[in-house]
């Protein structure tokens, strides 16, 4: 499998593990350092943004994928996913939302993970 198709893979596993509160593969799937930065600005670290997907501050019914967009440049990539989410997050109401996520990534010992993630709508 080349890069691009291991980032594509990546992308849809992080998003089973988010509706399934599979707290092991987000850990798998996400850089000890990651950073979430949420529409409002609020930053995340990988820990916290875990916590709230395991306690139900943030959560995911279901995604349906539209776009990915990947560029490899040697150990280094970005990703920018659209995706249709349907999720209910900060005691709001369960809304599907539009929601575009652009990554940072990073290849270390052959396997991919997310460094930095930024959402914002589409």
């Amino acid at each position: 499998m080349n890069d691009k198709s291991q980032i594509e893979a990546l992308y849809l596993e992080m998003y089973k593990a988010m509706v399934e509160k599979d707290t092991a593969t987000l850990s798998r799937v996400h850089a000890d350092d990651f950073v979430l930065i949420h529409m409002t600005g609020m930053h995340q670290s990988k820990q916290v943004y875990i916590q709230s997907i395991a306690n139900g501050t943030l959560n995911y019914y279901s995604a349906e994928h539209e776009q990915m967009d990947i560029r490899v440049n040697g150990n280094k990539a970005t990703l920018t996913g659209r995706s249709r989410v349907n999720a209910a997050v900060f005691g709001g109401g369960r809304h599907t939302w539009r929601l575009q996520l652009y990554f940072d990534l990073v290849k270390e010992d052959g396997k991919w993970r997310f460094t930095l993630a930024r959402a914002s709508t589409y």
